[in-house]
């Protein structure tokens, strides 16, 4: 599977750990920033994986910055772009299979490594079912057209 990355300074470690995980578990990364621990802003990053995601250049995207929210706001507002932040495998597991998150957001100050990694692993096994969670991602999607 191709998936991008991207983080600010503050998700830039786990960003780092995860993109390797991932690598290891043999998917295609493409890392969009930022590429070392230098104060940057979040939007940037947020966005370019949104954009990755919905340009087809990538199936999944994964970020970080501090706590996951501000980065997640930023992809989110990508037309198309379900960006969730999650903290443990539950959470993830529900994003991607209730919310259909197409993007997966966490704080490199708020969630660890081991807990991360079982995070992405249930975001990339589970898939996103159908029934009363289709019309509430069609209702998503008819706000973004306004």
């Amino acid at each position: 599977m191709r998936i991008a990355v991207g983080s600010d300074h503050a998700g830039y470690r786990l960003k780092q750990f995860l993109a390797a995980h991932l690598s290891g578990l043999g998917h295609d990364v493409d890392d969009l920033g930022t590429h070392s621990e230098a104060t940057v802003d979040y939007p940037e990053f947020g966005a370019a994986v949104g954009r990755a995601v919905i340009g087809g250049r990538a199936q999944i995207g994964v970020c970080a910055c501090g706590t996951g929210i501000g980065i997640a706001i930023a992809a989110n507002k990508i037309e198309g772009v379900r960006a969730a932040v999650v903290h443990d495998a539950t959470t993830a597991r529900l994003a991607r299979a209730h919310n259909h998150a197409n993007v997966v957001c966490m704080g490199g100050r708020i969630v660890g490594d081991e807990v991360a990694k079982d995070a992405i692993d249930a975001f990339l096994t589970t898939e996103p079912v159908g029934g009363r969670h289709e019309k509430r991602i069609q209702e998503i999607a008819g706000l973004e057209a306004r």
